[in-house]
């Protein structure tokens, strides 16, 4: 490790001398470039230097710690030996950290969908608490949430709703969600008090660029039809809702959520192009899943990754393990503990993992 981190210390110095070249300086693409590279670099190199600095403190004090003739000036020295040993390993731990890749995808924002599933009324009103939960976890993150497009039941429930949330790292917060959520409850139109288990999907797609996905119109099948859903003046009576086929997939994306059409076709673009980047993402985390154990991150969405039990007032990762016994607030938005421990445990797997 020491050897990369000379080498990325050394790219460092390189860099900060390019960055005062006027050459570069007037070329503002590369200046860019290298500007993004050199601010890459400077948590490593800060890091760096304060794991040499506690290296170099290390030898003096073991050094005093084996010389000093005094014996209460050996017994600091000593102390100081076990206080400088801790803070190194410590610094360890962050070096290695910081030099695990990082997912360049991580920064983009996402669509999120959610569908109900297993449980029929009572599983469309889940779906309806998990939007929920989204929404207001983006609200205290400070992100936008913007309703795509949905499909209600009578009751106030979803078969089917999907949202863009756009902000600061919003995919490497919310990447972790994706997977089958399960709840265990008295549904409120169960007369006999019953539990029961029901469940919604969720996937959390990031948002692609044109520049990323590359869609030939003519792979297009673009159909107008009328809206349908509960009340709202427009809806049954103009053809304002599309339904967009990627032939080559068969990928369908529909949206019915805006009064104009071609509002409806830009949202419907925005998820078909998140779906097919997924697509891109989803076969380069399975080479990556064939190296290393991927626990956090499963490929498979059919896996049950959560349970939100009501009557225990308990929520359960089954991926880490991890249990919040305040099930409310989780549902309220809550999520910064189960998305830290999420990060921590992939940070784990990755550690693991063989470096190349």
């Amino acid at each position: 490790m020491r050897e990369k981190l000379e080498k990325i210390k050394a790219r460092y110095e390189e860099l900060t001398n390019l960055l005062s070249d006027p050459s570069i300086i007037s070329n503002q693409e590369r200046y860019r470039e290298l500007s993004k590279e050199h601010s890459e670099l400077s948590a490593v190199v800060r890091t760096y230097g304060e794991f040499l600095g506690l290296d170099r403190s290390l030898k003096d004090s073991r050094e005093l710690a084996g010389s000093a003739d005094e014996a209460d000036l050996r017994q600091l020295a000593k102390q100081e030996v076990a206080d400088l040993e801790a803070k190194i390993a410590q610094k360890e731990e962050d070096l290695k950290s910081l030099l695990i890749p990082r997912d360049p995808a991580d920064v983009k924002d996402v669509i999120v969908e959610i569908r109900s599933g297993t449980g029929g009324e009572e599983a469309a009103l889940f779906a309806a608490d998990l939007y929920r939960m989204y929404t207001r976890f983006s609200d205290t993150r400070g992100w936008k949430a913007e309703l795509l497009d949905f499909n209600e039941t009578g009751i106030g429930g979803f078969k089917e709703v999907v949202l863009g949330i756009s902000g600061k790292e919003v995919y490497g917060n919310l990447k972790y969600e994706s997977g089958v959520h399960r709840v265990q409850r008295v549904p409120a139109t169960e007369s006999s008090g019953r539990i029961h288990t029901s469940a919604a999907s969720v996937v959390v797609l990031p948002e692609a660029e044109d520049v990323e996905v590359d869609i030939d119109p003519d792979d297009l099948r673009i159909d107008v039809y009328r809206a349908g859903g509960h009340g709202g003046q427009n809806v049954n009576k103009v053809e304002t809702a599309i339904r967009i086929t990627h032939i080559p997939t068969g990928i369908v994306v529909q949206c019915q959520d805006e009064r104009s059409q071609f509002k409806n076709k830009q949202k419907a673009m925005k998820i078909l192009r998140a779906r097919l980047y997924d697509q891109m993402l989803q076969q380069r985390d399975s080479e990556i899943a064939a190296k290393r154990k991927t626990m956090v991150r499963s490929g498979d969405r059919s896996d049950k990754i959560r349970t939100y039990n009501f009557p225990q007032n308990r929520v359960t990762d089954h991926r880490i393990n991890y249990t919040i016994y305040d099930l409310h607030a989780v549902l309220d938005g809550s999520l910064d503990e189960l998305v830290e421990q999420l990060k921590l445990a992939e940070r784990g797997e990755q550690l693991e993992a063989p470096q190349k």
